[in-house]
């Protein structure tokens, strides 16, 4: 078993998380992204455009090591506004859903003052377990 997510008997269940991951394998970390595109430019002004883009840009690297996003063990996301996060939601969920799927890892949002990139709204870095 490459993967087992871990729950804890008698906890409510999490909605688009995991409270834990056990995993094998080959651990791949993946620097914390942003929604810039190849050249490194931001090219969108949403959250939820940067946060896809930021989706695509951690399985573009994992990708080098021969992994998917199925191999995502943690994410950590970093945002500079936690009430547009909120508001963001929907948005935020389908650009998720979009681009990792039905796989939903152990995650921890964190309200940052500001990114190194002044347009960037988010930063997600990964943990990933590719089994052997």
């Amino acid at each position: 078993m490459p993967m087992q997510i871990l729950q804890p008997p008698g906890w409510a269940r999490p909605r688009g998380f995991s409270n834990g991951i056990a995993a094998t394998g080959r651990m791949v970390f993946v620097a914390g992204q942003i929604g810039s595109n190849a050249e490194g430019k931001v090219e969108a002004d949403t959250l939820a455009a940067q946060t896809r883009q930021a989706l695509r840009n951690i399985l573009a690297v994992l990708s080098e090591a021969g992994g998917n996003a199925g191999h995502v063990a943690r994410l950590t996301w970093y945002v500079t506004d936690k009430q547009e996060y909120l508001a963001s939601l929907t948005g935020l969920g389908a650009a998720y859903r979009e681009v990792i799927g039905a796989h939903y890892p152990a995650m921890t949002l964190i309200e940052v003052r500001g990114l190194a990139e002044d347009r960037a709204k988010v930063e997600i870095e990964a943990t990933a377990v590719i089994p052997d």
